[in-house]
């Protein structure tokens, strides 16, 4: 990573950060447990990278992200919540986010669910608060982009998919078949959200449908990066380094990019698809924070 990425990412961040621990409910706010909660899991650290997305797209469509960042760290609120959902026991059964004790593991799982369930409608009251210069049909779309990347089509259906592909590889060897439905979970799972926070910058800063397609094809790319590299960390990582249990998806028997082609077919993936959203960015007329973002995504070891 570049001094001057490093920089921007740490200014970013610390933006994010001071409006997330700014705008949420205050931990004494009655009953206080459940404001404890939310802000035990959402102010736990993370790489902040959706509402980072979100801030690249809006500047490169030359918006100042300043007055956006609201509805943007509603992304993070959303993220969070599918992690705390995700790590329950009914689902991955992890003990272990972003380097310290889960939020069910501290607060018990009846609270933890009703966190993830206040953090996600929290989301939404951000995402749709008037913002000063922005057109509300705009915000409007904007917040339909990103509730629609999470829906039953999207994010859950993601969750949904990886959860039946587990047994998938006893019911069929068919390698057209296994891919087609690693394709479906790693674009709706991880991919839809990511590529709503480009979009989502994108509307906000009031850009036009071709940099909109822009936005969302260099979504589309970073995103199935971000899950193949996310594959390989689980295989190669370590829970130190990872900041979560290292190995669980074999462990599941969970279906994944380097199980079914290999490490080197998936490292090659990788590098393929960080050059189409260097390209897509390129196209939108301001690379200058999202070309080093794809190739940080794609070279990631956390």
């Amino acid at each position: 990573m570049s001094s001057d990425l490093k920089t921007q990412l740490e200014l970013w961040r610390s933006q994010i950060e001071q409006t997330i621990e700014r705008e949420m409910p205050p931990a004494d706010r009655r009953p206080a447990v459940i404001h404890e909660a939310m802000r035990y899991a959402v102010l736990g650290g993370g790489k902040r990278l959706r509402p980072i997305l979100a801030i690249a797209a809006a500047d490169a469509c030359g918006a100042d992200p300043t007055p956006l960042l609201r509805p943007i760290c509603a992304l993070e609120l959303i993220h969070t919540y599918s992690l705390v959902h995700d790590d329950l026991p009914a689902l991955d059964d992890d003990d272990l986010r972003r380097g310290r004790k889960t939020t069910h593991v501290v607060f018990g799982e009846a609270m933890a669910i009703l966190a993830g369930d206040a953090l996600l409608t929290e989301a939404f009251c951000w995402l749709t608060e008037p913002v000063a210069g922005v057109d509300p049909a705009g915000q409007l779309l904007a917040a339909r982009l990103v509730a629609r990347a999470v829906d039953a089509s999207g994010m859950i259906g993601g969750q949904v998919a990886d959860l039946e592909a587990e047994s998938l590889e006893t019911r069929t060897q068919d390698r057209a078949v296994l891919m087609d439905e690693l394709a479906f979970i790693h674009r709706n799972k991880t991919g839809r959200l990511l590529t709503a926070s480009l979009e989502l910058g994108g509307v906000l800063a009031g850009a036009d449908d071709a940099r909109l397609g822009h936005l969302r094809a260099y979504g589309e790319a970073i995103g199935l990066a971000f899950q193949i590299v996310d594959d390989l960390l689980d295989l190669e990582g370590s829970a130190e380094t990872l900041g979560k249990t290292a190995g669980k998806d074999v462990a599941q028997g969970k279906l994944t990019w380097p199980s079914l082609l290999g490490i080197e077919a998936a490292r090659t993936r990788v590098e393929e698809l960080v050059k189409a959203a260097e390209n897509s960015a390129v196209m939108i007329g301001r690379p200058e924070y999202l070309v080093p973002l794809a190739r940080y995504i794609g070279a990631r070891r956390s």
